[in-house]
């Protein structure tokens, strides 16, 4: 399936979003700027979503499709956890989003990169390109700076970080990125997700 214009438009908006998994949990943060082209849209967007008090997601791209699929997440995490007494597990949440991106990747595809995060029986951290594909890792980059912040996490990471730890890691990987790429900037957010549930470190909505 060939892009539109406008489609390219929005695959070419700018962001750095980094997630770590540490000993006691995930670390998620990302820069604030929302850019269209060379044009900063807004300084003051928060690219991190809770889904439940033990998963929270980054998103890159379409900010449209990206609130639309956080909705639905959020919607059916509430229905699992009503329906079957426990939360829903990150794997399957995970799994879900999967086969929806790629039910709709011939149909109205959404252009976003994720990076979803959460805790159950261990923290966990999964990568989801915009077609459904999902790999699992220690530590992951996207958007248009994450060539700049993924040499810091490649330098950086090691086994049995502390939350602490990962989240000075992670501050840093987007300050570097917000340095030299033009779709990074105006500051940076930061949540964690332990066995205490998902906390707000900085830039979270209610500063």
């Amino acid at each position: 399936m060939e892009a539109t214009k406008n489609q390219m438009d929005t695959l070419k908006t700018g962001t750095t979003t980094v997630g770590i998994v540490a000993k006691d949990g995930v670390v998620l943060a990302a820069d604030r700027r929302a850019s269209m082209g060379h044009y900063i849209a807004s300084k003051d967007v928060i690219k991190i979503a809770k889904i439940d008090n033990h998963i929270g997601m980054t998103i890159a791209g379409s900010v449209g499709d990206a609130q639309a699929l956080i909705r639905f997440l959020q919607n059916h995490a509430r229905d699992y956890k009503y329906d079957h007494g426990h939360p829903i597990p990150v794997k399957s949440l995970v799994t879900l989003l999967s086969n929806l991106l790629f039910y709709y990747r011939y149909y109205s595809p959404f252009f976003i990169q994720l990076l979803v995060g959460g805790v159950d029986k261990k923290p966990q951290l999964y990568s989801v390109d915009m077609v459904g594909g999902v790999t699992e890792e220690k530590f992951a980059a996207t958007g248009s700076g994450t060539t700049l912040a993924i040499a810091v996490l490649e330098n950086e990471y090691k086994e049995n970080l502390s939350v602490k730890e990962a989240a000075k890691i992670a501050e840093k990987a987007v300050l570097t990125a917000m340095k030299r790429d033009s779709g990074s900037g105006e500051g940076v957010s930061i949540a964690v997700i332990t066995k205490k549930g998902f906390k707000w470190l900085k830039g979270g909505p209610e500063e």
